[in-house]
């Protein structure tokens, strides 16, 4: 039996997503929600059910920061 490693189309949920973030869930949920982290949310739920894409998420952490006038990361 082989064990399934995480390839490039794995979605995640958002308690995934952060841990692969190394974030909390509720700023990726933020993230998400804003904008700035693409997510996909499921439809036919009460509540939001949000996923997350681990290629997208990755294409995310090669944008560079920029340090504002005081010394901030934006």
């Amino acid at each position: 039996m082989t064990s399934m490693t995480p390839t490039t189309q794995s979605w995640l949920t958002a308690e995934e997503a952060a841990d692969y973030l190394r974030v909390k869930p509720r700023t990726i949920l933020m993230w998400a929600r804003t904008g700035q982290v693409k997510g996909y949310v499921l439809s036919g739920t009460k509540r939001h059910s949000w996923r997350f894409r681990q290629v997208d998420l990755d294409a995310n952490l090669g944008s560079p920061s920029v340090l504002s006038e005081t010394g901030r990361v934006s």
